[in-house]
């Protein structure tokens, strides 16, 4: 053979040794792309290629399912725990995780850090909406005056009047915390279940040591295991604002999941429960506009019975706090309400009657530097520029 053909042929062949049971096999395969075992060799290649890639892609599923699963699960669980512990460590209940409320619930779930709740019922809302007519550009400007003479108190006010449908808004859409005015939802809540025949207001519980909670009430200095009905404990709960009385009804409801879900369920997008009572973090959150709807409702036959609206009006007029919106009201008006009050927020909503028959929705929040007096004042004042407003 020609030396120049010679090397074209030792060019075109590549020279493989494969081991053979005791032997040396050369074999020489011809290095072409239609050659086909060329052909075989580059498939057998693309294939482990692409299992090589699709293990990768399954690996990371895989990776990402188990962080947003059991990372934050680890965080409600031991770290939330360890770095901001319950001061409460008392208040425990026949339901899961009242000492982490919200870790694990329904209506209340955790997804890259952020806490968010299941949608509000928008299409067909169980809660009628306010009729909104005219707006009171004049009482808002008044309100927005007052406000201005208090530079440390920032407001929420919202004002409904029944008769004419005309109202005041002066960021009645911004969320606040609603401290004890949080107990009117739960309130409302205890009745629907009482007439879907889940409870009667005639059961009772026993106040044991997992209830039993501090701030505002008396039934955290009754006797252990003493029983209430639920009537008694709805009562102390509005009357009182007594927390551990609160407490119990949320528990005897299904706890924070059954109010949260009722309260989307009414259509409501701005309220939800977060924390058992006392929530001094102010974490339980509202509107203006938001409770102005479940004060409405209670009036509202296609909401409540009859008599489950007597038993709400009855308790919300005998609130024993009368030093917000009822001391701006003159003694001959009738106030039915429920009041909150923590170290950043004061506040009180409710159902004004005045004497010649005009009634009308009152709810104000007030962020407040800590307990200071200058809330309680502002809220006063506010009373008064709006009952001499709505009434003359």
């Amino acid at each position: 053979m020609p030396e120049l053909a010679r090397q074209q042929y030792n060019d075109s062949y590549t020279r493989y040794t494969y081991p053979r049971q005791n032997s040396q096999y050369t074999q020489r395969r011809y290095q072409t792309s239609t050659h086909p075992v060329y052909i075989r060799h580059k498939a057998n290649q693309k294939k482990i290629e692409r299992n090589y890639f699709i293990h990768r892609i399954v690996s990371v599923a895989v990776v990402a399912l188990l962080g947003f699963s059991v990372l934050p699960y680890g965080f409600n669980k031991v770290t939330k725990f360890m770095l901001n512990p319950t001061p409460y460590k008392n208040v425990k209940a026949d339901y899961q995780q009242i000492l982490f409320p919200t870790s694990n619930y329904l209506a209340n779930h955790w997804f890259l850090g952020q806490r968010s709740l299941e949608g509000a019922e928008v299409k067909k809302p169980q809660m009628t909406s306010l009729t909104e007519s005219s707006r009171l550009t004049g009482l808002e400007n008044q309100l927005k005056n007052l406000t201005s003479m208090y530079p440390s108190i920032h407001p929420s006010i919202y004002v409904w009047d029944y008769g004419t449908g005309n109202y005041a808004d002066v960021n009645a859409d911004e969320i606040f915390p609603t401290a004890s005015i949080i107990k009117l939802p739960v309130l409302v809540q205890l009745f629907r279940s009482i007439e879907k025949n889940q409870l009667t207001i005639y059961d009772e519980m026993p106040l044991t040591e997992y209830y039993r909670t501090e701030g505002s009430g008396s039934l955290q200095f009754k006797a252990a295991n003493s029983k209430y009905s639920i009537d008694t404990l709805a009562r102390m709960m509005i009357t009182e604002s007594d927390n551990s009385a609160t407490n119990m009804l949320m528990a005897k409801l299904g706890s924070m999941t059954d109010i949260n879900s009722g309260i989307r369920e009414w259509g409501l997008k701005h309220t939800y429960v977060q924390t058992w009572l006392p929530d001094l973090g102010g974490t339980n959150h509202s509107t203006a506009r938001d409770m102005a709807t479940i004060l409405y409702n209670i009036d509202n036959p296609d909401f409540l019975s009859t008599s489950s609206r007597e038993k709400i009006f009855d308790y919300m007029g005998h609130v024993h706090n009368n030093r917000l919106i009822a001391a701006g009201l003159p003694s001959g008006a009738t106030f039915l309400h429920k009041t909150g009050d923590i170290g950043k927020m004061l506040g009180d909503a409710g159902i004004v009657y005045a004497p010649n028959g005009k009634k009308y929705i009152v709810v104000i929040f007030a962020n407040r530097p800590h307990n200071s007096p200058l809330g309680k004042e502002f809220i006063v004042k506010a009373s008064e520029i709006i009952y001499n407003n709505m009434v003359y």
